[in-house]
């Protein structure tokens, strides 16, 4: 195999969860080769260095090998380097700590008020602004 799809290999490495997202980014010029923008039809081959605008996050990414198959995670590391700066890296840190966990309330207690959730809405706001300080400064 000499080349692949852009929108197929982005997928089989995990970096999109289906391939009409990963098709749906090409279109909307999100996946780059250099400084052009690509199709979800161009032919990616090694030793590309691809830029790929995800959630707000810019992740440059060089392949080394070439996937037409979805594999796992840990086999996917093994088809590109990540040469993402670390200064996108801590931001998609920040911006990822805490998603994991859904917030819980009191059952009974009802929605929350409108001067509840400014309070909810205040701390997170505080609490996001604290771990990125926290990260920016480690």
């Amino acid at each position: 195999m000499e080349a692949v799809r852009v929108d197929k290999w982005l997928w089989s490495i995990r970096l999109f969860k289906s391939r009409t997202i990963a098709t749906e980014a090409c279109k909307n010029g999100k996946v780059y080769l250099g400084t052009t923008p690509l199709k979800a039809s161009h032919d990616i081959r090694i030793g590309d260095l691809l830029s790929v605008h995800k959630d707000g996050f810019r992740f440059s990414i060089k392949v080394k090998d070439l996937l037409e198959k979805r594999v796992s995670a840990v086999l996917a590391k093994n088809y590109y380097e990540n040469l993402t700066p670390e200064e996108e890296l801590n931001k998609y840190k920040v911006w990822f700590v805490g998603k994991a966990a859904a917030e819980v309330r009191e059952k009974g207690s009802g929605r929350p008020t409108k001067l509840e959730r400014r309070d909810i809405d205040e701390f997170k706001e505080n609490y996001t602004q604290e771990t990125e300080d926290f990260w920016l400064n480690e």
